[in-house]
């Protein structure tokens, strides 16, 4: 299966444009959230992906909610939004957590405490595609070696699960990072676009 996988859009209408192009070689398109800046915008950048024909999972980023998603998503076929739930895509299974995970210091941020991001990847299958917003913690979750903003509860979950492939974005700095924990490749992939087989 040939991903198209991407982040953090954040109302990039142009990129969302090419994004719709890029979709015609992908077997599944995936986005990682924040496609809305401080919940401004969300309704026309999801107008701008709709186009997207190919199977699509969405996930909120922390600037947007769930709801927000699920009702700007709504009028678009081919996408299904992910918040603590899995789907099933040519038999790739996929489970999506969005959210800022931890909580962030911004009081408008769509945030999860570690305990309750916790509660919701529980259900997650073991060698599923994972879909995060937030990056799991020392895993390109930071502009620098020393500095960490990612999600210890979702380490133990990559660690727990062994999927087969972790995406995210959130961390701005670390757009196009590669990491792994064991055998899993993680990717913090960023607005342009990351192909990805799977």
């Amino acid at each position: 299966m040939k991903l198209l996988a991407f982040s953090d859009l954040h109302r990039d209408l142009g990129q969302a444009a090419r994004l719709v192009e890029m979709s015609a070689e992908a077997d599944a398109v995936i986005g990682a959230g924040d496609f809305a800046s401080v919940h401004e915008g969300l309704e026309e950048t999801i107008g701008a992906l709709a186009p997207i024909e190919k199977p699509t999972i969405l996930v909120p980023g922390n600037n947007e909610t769930v709801d927000a998603l699920r009702g700007a998503a709504a009028g678009w076929p081919a996408a299904t939004v992910l918040h603590g739930e899995g789907t099933t895509i040519d038999g790739v299974e996929f489970f999506g957590l969005g959210a800022g995970v931890p909580t962030t210091p911004w009081d408008w941020s769509f945030d999860l405490s570690e305990e309750e991001a916790a509660a919701m990847l529980e259900p997650a299958p073991e060698g599923c595609v994972l879909v995060l917003h937030s990056p799991p913690f020392g895993h390109c979750d930071g502009g620098d070696p020393d500095t960490h903003f990612g999600s210890k509860t979702e380490l133990a979950a990559v660690e727990a699960k062994r999927p087969r492939l972790v995406v995210f974005g959130h961390i701005h700095e670390a757009w196009g990072c590669e990491s792994a924990v064991g055998a899993t490749p993680l990717r913090n992939l960023g607005p342009s676009g990351t192909w990805i087989e799977v």
